[in-house]
This record gives structure tokens, sequence and C-alpha cells, in this order.
């Protein structure tokens, strides 16, 4: 059975290591700990010049909900038209209403906008009120693929409902399980849910070479934030990962 990995990657070291890992994409993002945001202009262009594999954007203006002003909106649209500008191979998206619905009319013309360049629903969908709702708005927007981690914090603990999602897509929308996918819990993920893309970040931790160290201070201010250490793909993870897919 063929799989296809995704990496989601906040530097371009780290789109790198998971091309010459076998990765067959990355999301490019920024500010992970806030669940990713739209990474610098330099950033993408750097990203393009220097990987082979397929490059999906986020395109998410700030963290927090997915609800957004007129502004925001007019962002994302100009972020889109840039990616396309460099040669980014799709981007990924995420509007929603109030009542916790999908945005079908932005999703929409942002998908318009965006053609060529396929596009991704991220995990807006799992803060959604209805999902098989939510799925099928997705679906009618002309979405390629879905990202999703069955509406809980990772997707082992969400596989039953991405089993449902796959199983009701059918050949009409990519459902892409992601959060929290290891060595440890692939095979299962697969095996359950039947999903054919998987998301992940495959990080470990590097410690930084600066020696000296003001240990006392912390840029954003927020106790326990590391200053002195990084994370970065690992390609032996991701290869690891790789070779347990190959085996299902």
């Amino acid at each position: 059975m063929d799989f296809k990995l995704e990496i989601c990657v906040d530097n371009v070291e780290s789109g790198i290591n998971a091309e010459v890992a076998g990765a067959n994409r990355i999301e490019l993002c920024n500010n992970l700990p806030e669940g990713g945001t739209t990474p610098g202009y330099g950033t993408i262009l750097s990203a393009r010049n220097n990987l082979n594999i397929d490059i999906n954007v986020l395109i998410r203006p700030r963290g927090g909900d997915f609800l957004y002003t007129d502004i925001e909106y007019d962002i994302m649209r100009r972020d889109i038209e840039l990616c396309g500008e460099v040669g980014v191979n799709g981007i990924v998206i995420g509007i929603l209403l109030p009542d916790g619905s999908v945005d079908l009319e932005r999703t929409a013309k942002i998908i318009e906008l965006a053609h060529p360049m396929p596009v991704t629903f991220h995990r807006a969908f799992d803060m959604c009120s209805n999902p098989m709702k939510a799925l099928e708005a997705i679906i009618a927007s002309g979405a390629a693929r879905l990202l999703t981690s069955g509406q809980e914090n990772k997707a082992s603990e969400g596989s039953e409902l991405i089993k449902k999602l796959v199983e009701k897509a059918g050949d009409r929308l990519i459902i892409m399980p992601g959060s929290g996918i290891n060595e440890s819990n692939i095979s299962q993920i697969a095996k359950k849910t039947g999903a054919k893309e998987f998301h992940l970040t495959g990080r470990k931790l590097l410690d930084s070479e600066m020696v000296y160290r003001n240990e006392g201070i912390t840029m954003g201010g927020i106790s326990g934030y590391p200053e002195f250490s990084r994370k970065v793909a690992d390609p032996d993870m991701i290869r690891n990962i790789i070779s347990i897919l190959k085996l299902i």
C-alpha cells in the first residue's frame, strides 16, 4: 500500500531534513506552539530554493480562533498570491463562522484564488460543531485535503472519527490524520483509520551552541519556554516512520 508523509516544519533546515529522509511533502509554517501561523516571505522563498519536494504553506495570519476579520482575510489573500508567485505547491487554510461551521463562501473564494495550487483545510475542522456537516462543506468548497485529529487533541484519540471521515469522503477528499503521530502509533493509526496520508513533525530537541547564557530572561516573558534549545525534524525518526508504513 502506498502512503504519503507530510512533515510539518517551522524552518528550512527541518524541510531539508524531511526531504533527505524521504518525506513526500512539507507543510511550512511559523509559531508551532500556537498551532502554526504563516511563515515569512524569506522563509518561503528559501524553502522553495532549497527543496525539491512539494511545499504547502500555512495561511493563518494569527493564532487563536479561526474567525477572521475582513483585514485578516485580505492578508490571507495577499499571502496566497505571494505563494503562487514563488512556486509553492499548495496552501493550507481553515476559516470558520461564529456558530462553529465552515465558512463555505470565503473558503471557496480562497480556493478559487489559489488555483492551480491545491488547498488543504486544516485542523480548524477540529473546532467545528458538526464534523459530518463540516466535511461536506469542505468537499463542496473544492478543497483537496482535510487535516484532522478527529476532533481530539491527538489523532490516536480521534481515530474512530477519522475512520468515519475516510469512509464518508471516499474519493472526494483526502483525509490526512495529524497531531501526536510518531513511531509508536503510526501503524495503529494507519490500520484503524484507513488513511493514506499522514501529517507529523518528527522533531528532536537540539541544544543551543551559545556559550554565554543569561538564564534569567525569557524573550516572550513566558516561564518555562526554552531560550537555549530548538526543535528540528529528525531524519532518522522520519526514515523509521516511513519504514513502518512500508510494512503495512
